[in-house]
């Protein structure tokens, strides 16, 4: 229990690192650390995705911790939207055969006279998930994030495996809720019941299910050991014409105990069941299988796929998988192995990184495994000799085995943790021949004080890493009870976040959360936007048309505003009893009239609305309390006038941005009508706002619009009220208000005037938009799949 002095070699490597100045990596707490609800569970039970939500596998669920870079939030600390995928209060079993037929066989076998066929019949967790006589199995074994864009809202599905076998896939559609939509270990027992548990026909015939080994080879051929995720594929499907469509695809592999690879492939969205096109088998041909990875590589345009095994015994090899009916994508002709000694070293995590090699011109990949307390490395090369395969071990990194390994993928830095506590940064560099990696150490002691470490993962972009801690030794004792945390460490400066945000090749403030955080977090805490990155944002604005940069100026208004607003003196839900106390007397010596008691009324209700700092707050009603309450403190008017000022400019941004999507929903509407009826888009309302302004000069707007309004010839096709049926001018970009005082919210992607009760929001609550619905033509139903056009958020 007591901790090993750092070896000599390993203090001497230390010090190394730590000369090297320019290599230095300062790492610094972020709050809040979240405590889980319950112990962490599984091998690598921490998973990062690229929608920036972070699943935590515990003994009674998956805790997933969803980031948020909330411009309407003051606070200083991360922003954490908290939810939970419960664990299936059933246990799993496998379906080996006839109930009536398996019941028998298990008494038969738990009764055996031969104790190597009833104790290893007893003992055996995939035999007896319910426990009986042992503890059940309960909590996640594994989780899984999809790439983005695969569920219904175009966001991540996560894949979990159960410790009793249980791979399920489920979606988080309305942000409170998991569904369940496919229970996988189901279908691939029905799959494998109707083909006689036998992979092709050509198989011999599979025994009797009486017989102990091949009761143990059926579970074996179902229970999952892990899954992984593909990239995301286009396939070709056929419609009823006969025309070809275009149709997206992704696939998950999934290893099984006896080294069998199923490979089932989704359409998307994947809404469930409906969704599954295919599943084929691939035979490994590896025993004891532990870990496994997807190989993609692109060489010339062409596409390469593979499943990087790894196994309890050592070896690790890539097995050629064969799409069928996807565009572009060539398989390996065998099998390539990478290291071959059973050495008798588990392979713990494999990452596969793709790289650029500077000397030899081309794309390559970097596999990267954790084998004990080292870590293995192959590079794959494609050159015209064919594929090159250069590997080799780190060592000297810890003196306790690696408990879990992550990577940040954009540049290729791998990050490895043992449970003392200790995280090594790895950074490969290229050589002429292969590569070389140098590490530094990141002692979390420093940051946490004493911890133990039990899984780390890297965010989408870099800029964090999160880790499950618990307490670690104090006085060389063991603490009584675990407390366990996920926390979260600082891995890139502000400066290097601000960079990679101006040069970023996404242009999506959404997918870069954790990059727009750390930049949100230094406003806030210095109340001023750095000067050089206000000028190169302008540099950036001005050489290029693209709003994304618009996006990111706002980003930073907005925080910026926020950063100088007066924290609330009260709680805000509290309601003020003073005030209650004022409304309730009718004492003649109070000196309350009718009025006054209206007038108090009113005063209360704006103070309730003002002093709600939730994320539907309108800018304009925080902007005028933030006012009241600088006028009042006496003094304040130059921070009124700074307030003035940002929010001036914020509403420029944001009409701005404005103009340029109704110019795109309007260049669509060009291209898709004849005639503009029957769209559900108020066109006439959109150009004359458009045209309203005589400081808005743009030629392309002013030419687009004389397209259309020559199409339309001089038809308005106006919006009317569903209540009153008067005609709803077009007169705001955010609401729509009849004659009689009805007001409508406008859909901020189409700009139709939303009257229906039903209606979807931003991920930040910027903006609302509405449903489609099927009467909608395809380029509207496109439209209405955008971002929010401020923040670049989904939309719910």
């Amino acid at each position: 229990g007591r901790e090993e002095p750092p070896l000599g070699l390993e203090a001497v490597a230390e010090e190394a690192a730590a000369a090297s100045a320019g290599f230095r990596l300062t790492a610094v707490r972020r709050e809040p650390a979240v405590r889980l609800q319950h112990g962490a569970s599984g091998l690598e039970p921490l998973a990062w995705s690229e929608d920036h939500r972070v699943s935590v596998s515990t003994a009674r669920s998956i805790a997933v911790l969803e980031q948020l870079s909330d411009v309407h939030s003051g606070g200083q600390d991360m922003v954490i939207h908290r939810t939970a995928v419960p664990a299936p209060a059933a246990a799993c079993t496998l379906k080996v055969g006839p109930k009536k037929e398996v019941a028998e066989c298990k008494e038969k076998f738990a009764s055996s006279v031969d104790p190597t066929v009833s104790q290893m019949f007893m003992l055996d967790r995939v035999f007896n998930p319910e426990g009986k006589s042992l503890t059940p199995m309960r909590g996640f074994k594994y989780s899984s994030w999809s790439p983005l864009g695969c569920d219904a809202n175009g966001r991540c599905l996560l894949a979990a495996l159960t410790m009793d076998n249980r791979l399920t896939i489920h979606a988080n559609l309305n942000r409170l809720q998991w569904v369940q939509l496919v229970d996988l270990t189901e279908l691939y027992g029905e799959r494998l019941l109707e083909a006689s548990y036998r992979l092709c026909k050509a198989d011999t015939p599979c025994g009797e299910l009486g017989d102990f080994p091949e009761f143990q080879r059926r579970h074996s051929m179902q229970a999952p050991v892990r899954m992984e995720w593909s990239g995301i594929c286009t396939t070709q499907q056929v419609k009823h014409n006969n025309e070809c469509r275009d149709v997206g695809s992704v696939l998950l592999a999934v290893l099984f105990e006896n080294g069998n690879i199923a490979v089932w492939q989704f359409q998307l969205p994947f809404l469930g069941k409906e969704s599954i096109t295919s599943c084929n088998t691939i035979e490994s041909g590896i025993g004891s299988p532990s870990v496994l990875s997807w190989w993609e590589y692109e060489h010339s345009n062409r596409k390469m796929s593979g499943l990087i095994v790894g196994s309890a015994y050592g070896p690790v090899k890539i097995i050629p998988v064969n799409l069928k009916a996807v565009k572009g994508y060539f398989t390996l002709r065998q099998p390539v192995v990478l290291w071959q000694e059973m050495d008798q070293l588990p392979v713990h995590s494999i990452k596969c990184i793709p790289l650029y090699h500077p000397y030899q011109k081309c794309s390559c990949s970097l596999v990267v495994a954790a084998r004990g307390p080292y870590v293995f490395w192959c590079l794959l090369l494609i050159s015209k000799a064919g594929l090159n395969v250069h590997n080799s071990h780190v060592t000297g990194l810890h003196s306790l085995p690696i408990v879990s390994m992550t990577a940040d993928k954009q540049n290729g830095t791998v990050y490895t943790c043992s449970s003392d506590g200790k995280v090594r940064q790895l950074i490969p560099i290229f050589t002429d021949v292969a590569l070389k990696f140098e590490h530094q150490l990141i002692k979390l002691s420093e940051v946490f004080g004493c911890v133990r470490t039990h899984g780390i993962a890297v965010s989408p972009c870099g800029a964090y890493l999160a880790v499950i801690t618990t307490e670690g030794m104090a006085n060389g004792l063991h603490p009584v009870s675990k407390n366990y945390q996920v926390q979260f460490v600082t891995l890139k400066t502000f400066e290097e976040a601000a960079a990679q945000l101006l040069e970023s090749s996404v242009q999506n403030l959404f997918r870069q959360v954790d990059l727009t955080d750390l930049v949100r977090w230094k406003i806030l805490k210095d109340k001023h936007i750095p000067q050089f990155l206000q000028e190169a944002l302008d540099k950036k604005i001005e050489s290029c048309g693209s709003t994304y940069f618009w996006r990111f100026k706002l980003f930073l208004l907005r925080i910026l505003y926020q950063s100088m607003q007066k924290a609330p003196s009260e709680v805000t839900w509290k309601p003020s009893h003073e005030d209650a106390k004022i409304l309730i007397s009718d004492s003649p010596g109070m000196g309350s009239t009718e009025d006054d008691q209206e007038e108090g009324t009113s005063k209360q209700a704006s103070k309730q609305s003002l002093g709600d700092t939730g994320k539907g707050v309108d800018i304009d009603d925080t902007a005028e309390d933030s006012l009241h309450q600088s006028s009042d403190a006496g003094g304040r008017e130059p921070m009124v006038e700074k307030l003035l000022e940002i929010q001036a400019q914020i509403e420029a941004v944001e009409m701005h941005l404005t103009r340029e999507h109704m110019k795109r929903v309007l260049g669509e509407v060009y291209l898709h009508t004849w005639i503009t009826e029957n769209t559900s888009i108020p066109t006439r309302g959109v150009c004359d706002f458009l045209m309203s302004d005589d400081g808005y000069d743009d030629r392309t707007a002013r030419v687009l619009i004389g397209h259309i309004l020559k199409k339309m010839n001089k038809q308005t096709f106006p919006e009317h009220c569903s209540l009153c049926k008067e005609i709803l001018p077009f007169t705001d970009r955010k609401q729509a208000v009849c004659s009689n005082g009805h007001i409508w919210l406008r859909c901020f992607l189409t700009y139709q005037s939303c009257q229906s009760l039903v209606y979807r929001r931003c991920l930040l609550h910027d903006s609302i938009a509405r449903h489609p619905t099927p009467e909608d033509p395809e380029w509207i139903k496109r439209l209405l799949q955008g971002p929010c056009t401020f923040c670049d958020s989904p939309v719910f």
